[in-house]
């Protein structure tokens, strides 16, 4: 056996308990999915008698009731507005906050962004009642605003915190250059470091809508009319209603992941790119 062979058996051996760790994390992951998936092909008398094995016949109309449902599609909707609503708002006024932070100094800019970080430790039950009353003084109960205000104040302190790192590794030498070539702060904000911060920015957006789209607590709160419920909500409402279907309840709780699972597959890539570019910057 040459060396350069006995090297390589070598380092898969080393590697072998982390893709031994990896396969197992990867099975605890995909094996739910999967029975969930096959369940909602099955009858509830077929879920009974054969809870592990495949679906026969293939009962196709309980994933079929569902898409055809327009409730459903109005559910997906009011998520996706308020995702992406309260993305938008997060990503905007972070990347200002953040941009101030890290390239401008003045007094008490340590005190001020230590402030924000505390608010990573603020859970939102505590504020869940005085924040019903501030939203329903300010008519905001059964309005889509109720939801993204809220989601988009509580989601500044982590936003802050991966934008600001990142714009401090940005080179002072570009912001000189681009002083020197008439750029303002805001020209050097808007043309040179946003387009550079695309990886961070792509980051904070993934993190910010997957969030969003799981939220049930705050719609649950400020949300009593089913016309602006969202998905969580209507996950929790199928299941009170067809909770002697178990087979159908399988079904719409795949279905309910899909549109989060496939943004985050589609935006995979741009997140762990944002997450790795503070480590590969030099």
């Amino acid at each position: 056996m040459s060396q350069e062979t006995h090297r390589s058996v070598r380092r898969r051996g080393r590697n072998l308990p982390l893709h031994v760790v990896l396969i197992a994390v990867g099975a605890v992951m995909a094996v739910p999915l999967l029975y969930a998936l096959l369940s909602g092909f099955k009858s509830t008398d077929q879920l009974s008698r054969n809870p592990v094995g495949l679906p026969h016949p293939w009962v196709v109309s309980n994933y079929g009731d569902i898409l055809k449902s327009g409730s459903f599609w109005r559910l997906v909707g009011n998520s996706t507005l308020i995702a992406v609503g309260t993305t938008v708002i997060v990503v905007a006024v972070s990347a200002l906050a953040a941009f101030s932070f890290a390239r401008f100094a003045f007094r008490g800019r340590e005190l001020l962004f230590t402030l924000f970080t505390m608010g990573l430790m603020f859970p939102f039950a505590v504020a869940a009642l005085p924040l019903f009353l501030l939203l329903r003084s300010m008519g905001l109960l059964d309005n889509p605003l109720g939801v993204i205000l809220p989601q988009a104040a509580f989601g500044l302190p982590m936003t802050i915190i991966i934008l600001r790192g990142f714009f401090r590794q940005i080179p002072g030498e570009l912001e000189e250059a681009a002083t020197l070539d008439g750029c303002g702060p805001l020209g050097f904000f808007w043309r040179v470091l946003l387009p550079m911060a695309r990886p961070a920015l792509g980051t904070v957006s993934v993190l910010a809508v997957v969030t969003s789209w799981n939220n049930f607590f705050l719609p649950l709160l400020v949300f009593t009319d089913n016309t602006w419920w969202t998905i969580p909500i209507g996950v929790q409402q199928f299941q009170g209603q067809y909770s002697t279907d178990t087979a159908r309840v399988f079904a719409y709780l795949v279905l309910a992941m899909v549109p989060a699972l496939a943004f985050y597959s589609v935006a995979e890539r741009q997140l762990v790119g944002g997450l790795t570019a503070g480590a590969t910057k030099g």
